[in-house]
């Protein structure tokens, strides 16, 4: 369904949730139909917080994650996503590119996209129906084929323009305690506001030097060899060289400059994020210590103290905890 400039105005359509978890994959299924996955790379107990509302043809979320992540996404087909970070927070990365302040994150459907957050990390979210979104453009005189919504990750907007759209999107959120906004009306706020923000050409964001595409490729390379290697087969640094063709130092620069960690850091807590969710399915006649080990973790003290220093819980303590 498709939403026009004729569409009725309905009040019941829109539909607000709230959802609180203290597990990262929960709380990776909080926003319906994306394809989503995270994993945590950052020590402590983890708590998230949702608020959406929601209706046929746009999606409007806040989401709220206290501990630094490292999130696989994609949107559904026919669908365009920005990401408006709370003022004030530390980078966040998208396929390696720096979100920082007054920039907006942007993608569209039907392709991944990878995320990092940092600790104690908030967003909203806006996903609009892509058709409509350009039928509206064109009537404004809006070209968005030659915007830097589809040639660029990202887009700089004022700090005014910043203001206005998070004061919006508050608004929006509170809407069924203190206001009644139908959903035509939510729309063409949201739709205007976010046109107007465009700007005319790409920024820097867009001209992207060869050493970042470079090292997105080096990333790119090493973490389609780990998805498809033994997991209990250990795996050295000269080994991921070899694999990406370069050096330990290029490397090094490359897992810091796209993900913001070293790459032993990075394929340590991928697999600790894949124990942990191997010990929330394990079966009865499965040990913590076999789940371990199938994941390279041979030392049994050494897993434990890792486990319960990123995750906050001792590997016990994670089969034991209800997970729904």
């Amino acid at each position: 369904m498709k939403f026009t400039e004729h569409q009725k105005d309905t009040l019941s359509a829109l539909k607000k949730c709230v959802i609180e978890t203290m597990d990262i994959d929960h709380q990776a299924d909080s926003l319906t139909n994306w394809s989503q996955a995270y994993d945590q790379i950052s020590n402590g107990k983890f708590y998230g917080r949702t608020e959406k509302i929601e209706s046929d043809h746009v999606h409007i979320f806040q989401e709220y994650t206290s501990n630094a992540l490292h999130q696989d996404c994609q949107l559904w087909s026919n669908a365009i996503w920005f990401g408006i970070p709370f003022q004030d927070q530390k980078d966040s990365r998208i396929n390696g590119q720096l979100i920082s302040k007054d920039t907006i994150a942007c993608h569209v459907g039907d392709q991944e996209f990878e995320l990092v957050t940092p600790e104690d990390f908030s967003i909203y979210g806006v996903v609009l129906e892509e058709t409509a979104l350009k039928s509206i453009a064109e009537k404004q005189g809006v070209d968005l084929l030659n915007s830097p919504l589809y040639k660029s990750l990202q887009f700089r907007v004022t700090p005014e323009q910043n203001l206005l759209l998070q004061a919006l999107l508050k608004r929006f959120m509170i809407q069924s305690e203190k206001y009644v906004i139908s959903e035509k009306i939510k729309q063409d706020f949201l739709v205007t506001a976010i046109i107007n923000a465009l700007p005319e050409e790409p920024d820097g964001a867009s001209n992207l030097i060869p050493s970042y595409q470079h090292r997105k490729a080096v990333v790119d390379r090493v973490k389609a060899y780990l998805n498809e290697c033994r997991n209990d087969v250990p795996v050295t640094i000269t080994e991921l060289c070899e694999i990406a063709y370069v050096s330990r130092r290029t490397l090094q620069y490359s897992f810091e400059t796209i993900l913001g960690c070293s790459p032993l850091k990075f394929l340590r807590t991928m697999r600790l994020n894949q124990v942990r969710r191997a010990l929330k399915e394990a079966k009865e006649d499965q040990s913590i210590a076999d789940i371990a080990s199938y994941w390279g973790f041979w030392h049994a003290g050494q897993f434990s103290k890792d486990y319960k220093q990123l995750f906050g819980e001792t590997p016990s303590e994670t089969t034991q905890r209800p997970h729904r």
